[in-house]
């Protein structure tokens, strides 16, 4: 699929234990659409994924400009948890929603947009540990291994990295 190549997508990853298949994958499926991929974290520090993979983040989460992008994805991984209580991670998630920009979560990172509140009344899925938060925030939890609810992509975790891609460059094509 070619979404051409004025499409942005912001990718947020944590300082430390991002899941790496959940960064690498999207990442290369996005790219080859033809989308530009900026990086997010909360330090500028080299990130280290679970398996070892570096990233030098492009931009610190705290500068990130909702407005700029087509899509916000945040990856998964142990590390995502701390963005939970992160109040600009937070305020991203209600701003994607506010400007109807696809907003997207992998793994253990659905629970960034259960906190955030914009996932009460939606479909979503997440890795099993956060399927309570989940509820409790008022989602409509699904075991699938990717749930799609207008323009917001979750998925439960490594396995469905190249489907939850896929999931997000359809609603990107579609453009609604």
């Amino acid at each position: 699929m070619n979404i051409g190549t004025n499409k942005k997508i912001l990718m947020i990853v944590s300082a430390d234990n991002f899941r790496d298949e959940e960064y690498q994958e999207p990442r290369e499926i996005f790219e080859k659409a033809g989308a530009t991929v900026t990086v997010a974290c909360s330090s500028k520090k080299i990130s280290v994924g679970m398996f070892g993979m570096k990233i030098t983040p492009d931009l610190l989460i705290n500068d990130v400009k909702v407005e700029a992008y087509d899509a916000i994805v945040f990856v998964g991984g142990t590390g995502s948890v701390e963005y939970f209580g992160n109040k600009k991670a937070l305020e991203i998630a209600c701003e994607s929603v506010k400007l109807n920009k696809i907003l997207a979560a992998i793994c253990l990172a659905p629970g960034i947009l259960a906190r955030a509140g914009v996932l009460k009344g939606k479909r979503a899925t997440v890795y099993s540990s956060e399927m309570e938060n989940l509820r409790e925030s008022g989602a409509i939890y699904s075991d699938s291994s990717v749930e799609r609810d207008g323009k917001i992509v979750t998925a439960n975790g490594p396995s469905a990295a190249l489907k939850f891609a896929e999931t997000i460059l359809n609603v990107m094509a579609m453009g609604n």
